[in-house]
């Protein structure tokens, strides 16, 4: 099943705007989501660029998400729990929160992948994408991306 995932600052395969970038405020961009299934019981939410020179990196991991959600408004505290519940990981920047594109050369991708969860996460705040990509297994019920473009 698929999730539909979208920004009002940029359309798929568009460039992200700087104001989400280092070389802005870097604060995250909007999103908004629809297509998730009944059943699912929370969402995770994993950023992050292929093309960077030393293999993938992470800008962004936040999960536990309310099943309930139909977004996330711009500018997302970087602290570890959230109002609604939902918990930040720990970016490539080894810091919580958004990080966001900040490419050393050349145009980068970045993909804003959603997933819907049949369960809660027992995880603590500041874990990895691979210690949440683990915690996953076996529980995605659909999942969705959004990838935007950015070069300095």
């Amino acid at each position: 099943m698929a999730l539909e995932i979208s920004s009002p600052g940029f359309s798929e395969g568009e460039m992200i705007p700087t104001r989400y970038t280092c070389d802005g405020p870097d604060v995250s961009p909007e999103l908004s989501w629809s297509g998730i299934p009944e059943a699912a019981k929370s969402l995770a939410l994993i950023c992050d660029d292929p093309d960077a020179p030393m293999g993938t990196w992470v800008h962004w991991v936040l999960f536990n998400i309310p099943s309930s959600a139909n977004g996330l408004t711009a500018e997302i505290p970087s602290d570890a729990s959230l109002e609604n519940g939902a918990r930040h990981g720990t970016n490539d920047f080894r810091r919580l929160g958004y990080g966001g594109p900040c490419p050393p050369g050349g145009t980068h991708r970045y993909f804003f992948k959603l997933y819907a969860l049949d369960t809660e996460l027992d995880l603590d705040s500041g874990v990895t994408k691979a210690q949440l990509v683990e915690a996953m297994q076996g529980h995605i019920l659909a999942e969705g991306q959004l990838m935007g473009t950015y070069k300095r």
